[in-house]
């Protein structure tokens, strides 16, 4: 194998483990994101640029989901609405 090749491996096997541990923290969302841009390098690289098309989007995709899940986390809970089937009291 050649370096390329590892580069490569290395790329999408994290991007599985990112994946894989998504529901633990916001920032395997982020991992997941820089991941995909580290394999649409390597797609570049290769000459498969459709695959490094596709993956610098995904990689779009999963920054987006993680800003989103960022906002909703550093949301200041006095400004968040009720949930649901609950009223505020005034008294």
């Amino acid at each position: 194998m050649d370096g390329l090749t590892l580069f490569g491996l290395f790329a999408v096997t994290a991007m599985l483990v990112c994946y894989a541990l998504e529901r633990r923290s916001n920032l395997f969302v982020l991992a997941f994101a820089a991941c995909c841009v580290l394999a649409s390098v390597y797609g570049f690289l290769q000459g498969a640029w459709p695959f490094g098309i596709v993956e610098a989007i995904w990689s779009l995709v999963a920054a987006r989901r993680w800003w989103a899940a960022w906002r909703v986390s550093t949301t200041p809970a006095e400004s968040a609405p009720p949930a649901a089937g609950r009223t505020m009291r005034t008294s």
